[in-house]
């Protein structure tokens, strides 16, 4: 598993304090805490994850509370709240999708990349992690892969070997 810093210290840049500066005037006086789910993106975007550092210095910035900003980045299974890999994989754990194989599948994967729900490969490419329905119940088990949010459906191990396989490629053409 890479290691990482749990908890990074950030400070924003004058740069991203002038992307929150037009978020935050899109809304009217008042409203400001509206901007949280657009400015959290731009977070997360700038560090790969939102850290409870950053996420502290985004509720100052739009004068809320710090728990205000923590339900909705914990809320939202597009934030991340730890390091990941370049790769997600992300495989949808509800109901329709276990009754045919997801469990299995994560099983799988857990095996194929060496690594436990959250953690981060040696190399730092994949990381994965179980997220709630992706609405594709009818082509189970489905999976999407971040950061294109491509999805896969109707998954086999030999599907989901393919689909690492064709990652690790792409990684070492890029």
């Amino acid at each position: 598993m890479l290691s990482v810093q749990e908890n990074m210290i950030v400070e924003f840049s004058a740069e991203l304090l002038t992307q929150f500066a037009e978020i935050k005037g899109r809304y009217p006086e008042g409203k400001h805490k509206s901007a949280l789910l657009p400015i959290l993106h731009v977070v997360q975007a700038e560090y790969g994850w939102l850290s409870v550092d950053a996420m502290t210095k985004v509720a100052v910035y739009l004068d809320i509370q710090p728990i205000e900003v923590f339900e909705v980045a914990s809320f939202y299974s597009m934030f991340f709240l730890q390091p990941k890999g370049k790769y997600v994989l992300e495989v949808c754990r509800t109901g329709p999708c276990c009754l045919v194989g997801a469990e299995r599948i994560m099983k799988h994967i857990e095996t194929r990349l060496g690594v436990k729900e959250g953690e981060i490969t040696p190399d730092g490419k994949f990381s994965w992690r179980g997220v709630e329905c992706i609405a594709a119940c009818g082509f189970g088990p489905v999976l999407q892969i971040g950061p294109e949010y491509t999805f896969h459906e109707n998954l086999t191990e030999d599907s989901v070997d393919q689909l690492i396989a064709d990652l690790r490629q792409k990684l070492q053409t890029n």
